[in-house]
């Protein structure tokens, strides 16, 4: 996703638009009322080899708009769980930034924590849709990063989305962990693929990208926008 005010998160998505064979989804210029077509996002998901989510870190996890669409999109019977072999065997790369340095991800700072303890949830969500993780890339304390630090780091973006899925440690990060969700666990309101009605939107947020990579992103403009992690 991408906030209204994110100046690194724009240049990255200027820089992905660059790169052939990305198409690019921006969540809150597609869905401003929020109202998602599930079945089109889902199509487009099925197409692509490569899911970006791009988007600032808020309050240690991702903007509103990006957590709505995982909730519709990725539904059991299509993504996960019985018949949810949709996403099986892709890639998920999480690229974000954060309003704080990386100093502040410490147990003895403000942010308590190290910053991976916060990636667990991408993590597990790419498992259990058969994902596999590739390793992050983030730019820590956005707001008042160099231009210099800034440049470098929208190139190391660029240079590994324009040469994926020929990267250096591809080989090094195994395979995606099973996890089978059994049929007595499925969702009392679970909608199967194709249960729906075409066109309705359930509400979720994610920005894609078709074609060999899926680029995720949205912009703040029309909603109060959360603060990045501090």
């Amino acid at each position: 996703m991408f906030a209204a005010d994110s100046r690194v998160n724009r240049r990255l998505l200027a820089a992905a638009r660059e790169v052939p064979g990305v198409d690019i989804n921006d969540l809150y210029a597609t869905y401003p009322d929020y109202t998602i077509d599930v079945e089109a996002e889902q199509e487009r998901l099925a197409r692509a080899d490569l899911l970006v989510m791009l988007h600032p870190i808020q309050w240690y996890s991702m903007p509103p708009l990006q957590k709505l669409w995982l909730d519709d999109v990725l539904a059991y019977g299509w993504a996960y769980g019985q018949g949810g072999q949709a996403l099986r065997g892709k890639d998920l790369w999480l690229v974000a930034t954060t309003g704080g340095p990386e100093a502040s991800y410490h147990p003895t700072s403000y942010n308590r924590y190290f910053f991976d303890a916060f990636l667990p949830p991408y993590e597990q969500t790419a498992a259990l849709c058969g994902m596999r993780f590739l390793p992050p890339l983030v730019l820590h304390g956005a707001r008042s990063a160099p231009e210099a630090e800034v440049a470098a780091h929208v190139k190391t973006f660029a240079d590994r989305l324009a040469s994926y899925p020929h990267w250096p440690e591809m080989d090094e990060l195994g395979v995606c962990p099973t996890c089978e969700v059994p049929n007595s666990d499925r969702p009392a309101d679970a909608t199967r693929a194709g249960d729906h009605p075409a066109g309705r939107a359930f509400f979720t947020a994610l920005q894609d990208t078709l074609g060999r990579v899926n680029a995720s992103g949205a912009d703040t403009a029309h909603g109060t926008q959360a603060p990045e992690a501090r």
